[in-house]
């Protein structure tokens, strides 16, 4: 399907970080991952929390709440791995988000969704596309390309890049 056709769907996967919902558009989900161990990469980013592999790719993982400004994930049984597939100045990239928990698929009409929060808000503005009020609760609903800055993406993608070389190194070696 093609983006201009998946930008009209109105379908968006909520997640839990914290006591907070916030939800992404489906069209950059490309999978949700239970917990697995996640090597770490020295000299990454705070929040990145290092690389997993994902069908024989390898796949670095941020700490969402991290990103937002919150206290580090800590590990449950419902934590899970969103893999997002991001673009950066007409790149597509994936990139696996750590969340809380998983809560549902949601069909927010478009017209329900209000603009995002001005002032006072502890999170960045520009991530959050608008609000939208669900059965008494607000969830934020996230522009997933904007969470990810140009320099941000290009150190993960350098640290995934140097973390492949090392692997392949690595296996070759033994």
């Amino acid at each position: 399907m093609q983006q201009d056709n998946l930008s009209k769907i109105n379908s968006y996967l909520s997640f839990r970080l914290g006591n907070e919902e916030f939800a992404a558009h489906v069209s950059k989900v490309l999978n949700i991952l239970e917990m697995t161990k996640i090597t770490e990469v020295p000299k990454a980013p705070n929040y990145m929390k290092g690389v997993i592999n994902l069908r024989g790719s390898v796949l670095p993982v941020v700490d969402t709440r991290l990103k937002f400004g919150m206290t580090a994930t800590e590990y449950t049984a419902n934590t899970c791995i969103i893999v997002l597939d991001i673009e950066v100045d007409g790149e597509s990239i994936n990139v696996g988000a750590l969340v809380d928990s998983v809560q549902a698929v949601l069909e927010i009409d478009k017209k329900l969704i209000l603009p995002p929060p001005s002032i006072g808000s502890k999170y960045k503005s520009e991530f959050i596309e608008g609000v939208a009020n669900i059965d008494q609760k607000f969830i934020m609903i996230l522009n997933m390309d904007a969470v990810f800055s140009t320099d941000e993406i290009s150190t993960l993608k350098d640290t995934t890049e140097e973390t492949e070389k090392t692997t392949e190194i690595e296996e070759i070696g033994n």
